[in-house]
């Protein structure tokens, strides 16, 4: 079993969400990067991110919805609604999720963050 890599999409990409899960020991990457720039479509960086077998973690729910159905055998998808959550909460949640599950149990799979909320 793979340890969880995660990538954080141009919407959910604040430096100090990366910089805490980085902190923690957590492979953790962002847009933008060397790789992937700024202005980098979504498509690009859900390909991006399965190209290097990470999950994706976005705001962005209805497109990243849409572009799982067009790219079926994506790395991993994982939403969350922006209002609901907080820097804290988001890096204790992610935590968890980064520390319970593996890179191959996400293949193809859309999950919701909320699923980990307590």
């Amino acid at each position: 079993m793979t340890n969880l890599k995660l990538h954080l999409d141009m919407d959910a990409s604040r430096k100090d969400l990366h910089k805490a899960l980085l902190d923690k020991g957590f492979d953790v990457t962002r847009t933008p990067n060397k790789e992937i720039p700024e202005d980098a479509s979504d498509e690009m960086q859900l390909l991006w991110a399965t190209s290097h077998q990470r999950i994706i973690f976005t705001f962005n729910i209805k497109d990243y919805i849409n572009l799982s159905k067009k790219h079926p055998f994506h790395a991993g998808i994982l939403l969350a609604n922006q209002s609901t959550t907080n820097v804290s909460q988001l890096i204790q949640v992610l935590s968890k999720i980064m520390n319970e599950t593996t890179n191959e149990a996400w293949i193809g799979q859309v999950r919701w963050i909320r699923d980990w909320l307590e």
